[in-house]
């Protein structure tokens, strides 16, 4: 074949990291942006892109519309201006060209950004995809050896799920900004989508069953002998059986039972797994975890990052690997101690979870420079846990003291490691020492009881964290989009952080409500789980791409078809939702629209919840109502929505609530 060859990178890193693992190549420059270009058998020219070049954009104005093509990113999306040059770029090259490599990152946003360049400036059927796991020179070499034909199942893969996107959030999107114009005249900016609106729904709701609360009042009794706390705590409904308990704390030691507690090594990670590590103990949102990651992949320090593998390659050479740690002074000790145990022979703990196109993340070998220390806090996680895969079983010694007090059985435990294994490389995961004071069994014991009042908790806030696990667990999103749709919330406006916590906003609650009252189907998790099924199959080879997108168009309509009759309700619903239209009816106690009872959704619920539990408070504690509503507005368990109630039925007589 005459020509070059025209390799297409994903980022400028990545293309030059490409180029100089093929040859000696001589960079040069085009609309300010760099490329390579070297020989190898064969003239290669090595570009990059800027990830995504190129976005969908309608064919008309309106709603519903479902005709769209692909259009330069800077033509359609403010802040992508950057991206002409780089079209500019990989258009002035591809003529010419005897084959045209996709060499992108090997995921769906990888295929689609390569495919739809190549399509638009070359040729797919004179295409190859290079697969590589990690951006080292060997596996680069590796890649370009064994030059696949295009991937075209991810590349429908990517494609379905970027047009049911785009469809699902451009519809609904406009949907509700022409609803709220034709109420109020006035334009504002709101957005759906397929993912995000489950996503916004399930946190919204944990924000009203935290803002609607109504605590329980119930009696606790905790013991401890020898100054050594015993579990459980009890739980009694009132003092009279809490004190009944504790009139006679006499214990006796009915065993102690000493035994060997092996624990195994934690899986490799995966990306969810590194987000939430890194949340718990650093505080890093998913999406800084997740940027950190992939900078540390395109430095060559890591493999790909955007992968749900708890399996390391079978290939993988553990021992080179361990090798280039070993240069950086603080990982020599461990490393050392790992082939001291291993002897050199590594069998990692895989995990169950799977990914066909990435393994599990783990370090290259190459030694870090001039990280950042938040860098160096990530790129350390995946060192040590990565030698802690490697590692052997921990080993603790457990004493176990069973003590019986009035004829129930309770225990203190105490822990001491005989051999550190796995933890050595990382404690961050390491369970407590605690040393116990010595029991003999039969022997008779003072044990102190101590009784306290107690309320029950709110359910837990959302962190980012804990929103992205959610949606894992649920089945929505995928590795690279779920950090990005939860930081999507946080920049419409729809959610906000109060400390490491998620709060909703007015604005999100307020869309949340119109998509769960007018458009249950788009806040629906099976609904959305059942399309990325669909896209799984699709890159499985076992659905048509068409077929699916044709499904969605279908049920878009049907949805829009039942929304417009109601589009000026939609709305004034949404008006009113967010304080921005007087309602016919006001909430008594806000400023939302009354749906029942003079009451918003929201204080309707706290009011429920407050007759609700009242029954449980008069047979534990015998307050009188007024006394309840009192003792509520006080608790810092029970939410300002049940305390604003409270306060509303004690200040007002005519109070309907």
């Amino acid at each position: 074949m005459k020509g070059h060859i025209l390799v297409i990178a994903e980022k400028p890193k990545a293309a030059e990291k490409i180029a100089n693992a093929l040859g000696k190549p001589i960079v040069k420059r085009k609309y300010g942006v760099p490329y390579w270009e070297l020989t190898n058998g064969k003239k290669i020219v090595v570009v990059p892109a800027a990830g995504h070049l190129f976005g969908l954009a309608p064919l008309g104005k309106g709603f519903p519309v479902f005709d769209y093509e692909w259009r330069p990113l800077y033509e359609i999306e403010k802040g992508a201006s950057h991206t002409k040059k780089y079209i500019a770029l990989i258009s002035s090259l591809s003529p010419g060209s005897s084959l045209y490599v996709n060499a992108c990152d090997y995921d769906v946003e990888g295929s689609v950004i390569g495919y739809i360049i190549i399509e638009r400036f070359g040729d797919p059927r004179r295409s190859k995809r290079m697969v590589f796991h990690a951006l080292t020179p060997d596996e680069i070499r590796r890649a370009w050896n064994s030059l696949r034909p295009l991937d075209w199942e991810m590349i429908n893969a990517g494609l379905a799920r970027h047009e049911l996107d785009w469809i699902w959030g451009i519809n609904v999107s406009r949907a509700l900004m022409h609803a709220y114009r034709v109420a109020t005249g006035k334009s504002k900016s709101l957005s759906a989508g397929r993912v995000q609106s489950p996503t916004l729904k399930e946190v919204v709701e944990r924000e009203l069953a935290v803002q609607c609360f109504v605590p329980e009042p119930y009696f606790s009794v905790s013991l401890s002998a020898k100054g050594v706390s015993l579990e459980p705590t009890l739980k009694f409904e009132t003092k009279d059986e809490a004190d009944h308990f504790i009139s006679n704390c006499l214990g006796k030691v009915v065993d102690v039972i000493v035994n060997d507690e092996r624990l195994s090594p934690p899986h490799p990670f995966n990306l969810p797994d590194l987000q939430m590590e890194a949340a718990r103990l650093y505080g890093f949102s998913p999406s800084k975890t997740q940027s950190i990651a992939e900078e540390l992949y395109l430095d060559a320090y890591i493999s790909y990052p955007r992968t749900n593998s708890q399996k390391y390659p079978k290939d993988l050479d553990y021992a080179n690997i361990l090798k280039g740690i070993a240069s950086v002074p603080q990982y020599r000790p461990l490393t050392k101690a790992l082939f001291k145990e291993t002897r050199g022979r590594f069998s990692p703990n895989n995990g169950p979870k799977d990914d066909p196109a990435h393994p599990a993340i783990y370090p290259t070998g190459k030694p870090p420079k001039n990280l950042s220390p938040d860098h160096m806090k990530v790129y350390d996680l995946i060192v040590r846990r990565f030698m802690a895969t490697l590692a052997s079983e921990s080993v603790y010694e457990v004493t176990k003291v069973v003590i019986e007090v009035n004829g129930q059985t309770f225990k203190a435990v105490g822990r001491r490691v005989k051999w550190k294994g796995w933890t050595l490389y990382y404690p961050f995961s390491a369970p407590q020492e605690k040393s116990l004071p010595s029991f003999t069994k039969g022997e008779s014991l003072q044990v102190k009881c101590t009784r306290r009042l107690q309320y029950t908790k709110p359910p837990e806030r959302y962190t980012k964290a804990k929103i992205v696990k959610w949606m894992e667990r649920v089945g929505i999103g995928t590795e690279a989009t779920r950090a990005r749709i939860v930081e999507t919330l946080f920049k419409r406006g729809y959610l906000k952080n109060v400390g490491s916590k998620v709060y909703a906003t007015d604005l999100g609650i307020g869309v949340a409500l119109v998509l769960s009252k007018f458009f249950p189907e788009i806040v629906s998790v099976e609904l959305t789980r059942r399309f990325e099924e669909d896209m799984k199959k699709i890159m499985m080879g076992v659905e048509r791409k068409e077929k699916i997108v044709e499904e969605a168009k279908k049920f878009m309509r049907m949805i829009l078809a039942k929304y417009k009759p109601h589009m000026r309700e939609v709305g004034e619903y949404l008006a009113y939702s967010l304080g921005e239209m007087e309602p016919p009816g006001r909430c008594a106690v806000c400023w939302r629209v009354a749906e029942e009872d003079g009451l918003c959704v929201v204080h309707k619920r706290a009011r429920d919840e407050l007759y609700a539990k009242y029954p449980v408070w008069r047979r534990r504690l015998g307050l009188s109502f007024e006394e309840y509503l009192k003792k509520v507005t006080t608790l810092k368990q029970a939410g300002t929505a049940a305390k604003e109630v409270a306060k509303a039925l004690l200040s007002e007589p005519t109070f309907k609530g």
